[in-house]
């Protein structure tokens, strides 16, 4: 029976919707482990304190005492681990900081994880999981057709998908060499509501808002797959208690949409629910500017896998759960506002201007 789940990264946005999920909707205790560095916040876990099942220790991941002690005084049956740098611009501009997050971060706690589960004993141990929580961006770029599957061979192109490419080796390393009983998940773009404001959709969102220029990089024909961050968040708990050991699941929303057309849709939503003062089209505010370094063409997730075994869909199509987050950017302006103020500039630039 699975009591208490250690989530690192719990104060990002995949990892805060995981927390509202298991605060929510299961009875289990929670211990949040996050750095709180730029794209984390606490206020992406509202009232979340007050269940008296949640616990928040600030701390890096590559700190190897700190996460021992940290596993020593919870004793978690679960660990989640979703604490990464995740930002593809952030990293062509500073590698090397994904390197120690993300590679370093993740043997960190590997480590720190073996020791604590070698130490359990009867169902305590056989019942231990440690689910790694990574991206599709590992398989590098699609064609005009094909989805990525779980075989699909590793191809990053960015520092990010590298460092996430490595941390998924590291991972299944420990599981095929020491026994540490894992499982991994690769997923599709997300979005929902507590999406920094540097991401593409709420940049959007908040950029129409202001007035701003919307730029979009190259023609806008890149296409990703869009899953909702509350779906993702059930998979994820089922992925973590259902999944076979040594098993990697993909989870995807169904959702191929280009550029282009999401920045579109955001500029029709908000022409309906909020209009300009000169009632003319956001669309206008649409600039294309220069390609990122290494931009992967298409990302398209072949979810089957866990579907068939596990029984998990997403529930939200893309047009509801667009207009959803739109509405919560509208109604929300407390939580966005700090953020937007701290995060205008468009990153991943410099290095594609650089000479040589």
């Amino acid at each position: 029976m699975v009591k208490t789940v250690l989530v690192t990264g719990g104060a990002g946005f995949i990892g805060s919707a995981v927390i509202r999920h298991l605060i929510a909707d299961t009875d289990v205790r929670v211990v949040n482990v996050d750095k709180l560095t730029y794209a984390a916040n606490l206020a992406n876990l509202p009232g979340i304190e007050a269940s008296g099942r949640y616990r928040f220790f600030k701390t890096d991941i590559c700190s190897a005492d700190d996460m021992a002690a940290i596993l020593a005084e919870t004793r978690p049956d679960r660990i989640m681990h979703l604490a990464a740098e995740s930002h593809v611009d952030r990293s062509i501009e500073g590698p090397m900081t994904f390197v120690q997050t993300n590679l370093v971060g993740t043997a960190t706690l590997l480590m720190a994880a073996l020791r604590y589960w070698s130490g359990l004993e009867g169902e305590a141990k056989a019942g231990f999981r440690f689910h790694h929580i990574s991206t599709d961006e590992v398989f590098g770029s699609l064609g005009e057709t094909g989805l990525f599957t779980e075989e699909t061979p590793y191809d990053p192109r960015s520092p990010y998908s590298a460092t996430k490419a490595g941390s998924d080796h590291l991972v299944r390393a420990w599981h095929h060499t020491f026994g540490l009983p894992c499982v991994l998940s690769n997923c599709s773009n997300n979005y929902g509501p507590y999406h920094f404001p540097e991401k593409l959709i709420p940049l959007v969102i908040l950029n129409a808002l202001a007035g701003s220029d919307l730029p979009v990089y190259g023609d806008g024909s890149n296409v990703r797959d869009w899953l909702h961050v509350e779906d993702h968040a059930r998979a994820l708990w089922i992925v973590c208690n259902q999944g076979k050991v040594g098993e990697s699941y993909n989870i995807g929303g169904h959702n191929e949409v280009k550029n282009l057309d999401i920045v579109h849709l955001i500029c029709d939503h908000l022409d309906r629910l909020r209009p300009r003062p000169d009632g003319r089209s956001r669309r206008e505010q649409i600039r294309f500017v220069a390609d990122r370094p290494g931009h992967d063409h298409r990302y398209a997730i072949d979810a089957g896998k866990i579907e068939r075994e596990l029984g998990w869909r997403p529930a939200y199509t893309f047009d509801r759960g667009l207009e959803d987050t739109i509405r919560w950017y509208l109604e929300n302006e407390a939580w966005w506002g700090p953020l937007r103020a701290a995060s205008q500039e468009r990153r991943g630039l410099k290095a594609a201007a650089a000479p040589g």
